[in-house]
């Protein structure tokens, strides 16, 4: 075998063999037109992106949390998904992503399903007469507000209930309890004393349910378009810093414990 020390104006033998198997432009066309059609075909049926722009779902989701979420799960099964993706109905529980005429998406969680009986009363929920064991749900020190703690209301006191749902829910409720139509859903936010949920604006259609999140996969501590805190503002020129300082940054940028962190 013959030295390269000893033979400069040649290249080792190996160095050939690794040449010849890269890959000719089609080739590498065609790698990366399938990347290119996976992903596509990923993010337009089965995973998609979505930030968390609120705190009523907190503080199972917080605001500044982009989620990693399923579109296949409720899409609408025949014989071929069925087989190649998991497919299952709605459950009680359920953390859901749906289309709404106030926002293009919204998440909340499924509290209510087809013609189950529901009541709350102290913020705390019954549904078919029997309290809902709720852990994920948080309450915080607020004025009391009879719509949104003791439902469904008898009275229209609250000007931030719609209208027509105020309507609609005196023609579904009997005894004190709202029951939930067929096909719809009644879902609320995990943060019950700030959010604007089922019992404002009404039901959920089954149609209108896109996604399940899965994961949080980045979450931003401070939310995007915020204003820096007074010390950041005074050091936004400095070029020069230790690493503490760098740490410390790192730190208030974003909630690393909190990535991959598996969404219930």
């Amino acid at each position: 075998m013959s030295d390269p020390a000893r033979n400069p104006g040649r290249l080792p033998r190996w160095f050939d063999q690794a040449r010849l198997e890269l890959p000719t432009v089609p080739e590498a066309l065609a790698r990366l037109l399938l990347l290119l059609v996976v992903a596509l075909f990923l993010n337009a049926f089965v995973l998609q992106p979505y930030l968390i722009p609120s705190g009523s779902m907190e503080r199972t989701l917080l605001v500044g949390d982009f989620l990693l979420v399923n579109k296949q799960v409720y899409a609408p099964a025949d014989r071929w998904s069925r087989w190649l993706m998991p497919y299952r109905e709605v459950e009680r529980g359920d953390i859901v992503i749906f289309h709404h005429s106030l926002n293009p998406y919204l998440v909340k969680r499924v509290i209510g399903l087809p013609g189950d009986r529901l009541r709350i009363a102290d913020g705390r929920v019954s549904v078919n007469g029997a309290l809902l064991d709720e852990p994920y749900a948080a309450f915080e020190s607020a004025n009391r507000n009879p719509q949104r703690d003791d439902f469904p209301a008898s009275i229209y006191s609250d000007p931030n209930v719609e209208m027509e749902w105020w309507r609609q829910m005196q023609g579904l409720t009997h005894n004190g309890e709202l029951t939930v139509p067929e096909g719809e859903y009644f879902v609320m936010g995990d943060n019950r004393d700030h959010s604007d949920d089922s019992r404002f604006w009404g039901f959920v259609a089954r149609r209108q349910i896109v996604a399940r999140p899965l994961v949080v996969y980045f979450s931003l501590a401070r939310p995007m378009g915020s204003v820096l805190p007074q010390a950041d503002v005074q050091d936004a020129n400095d070029k020069l810093g230790d690493d503490r300082q760098l740490s410390a940054r790192l730190q208030g940028f974003a909630r690393w414990k909190r990535i991959f962190h598996v969404v219930r």
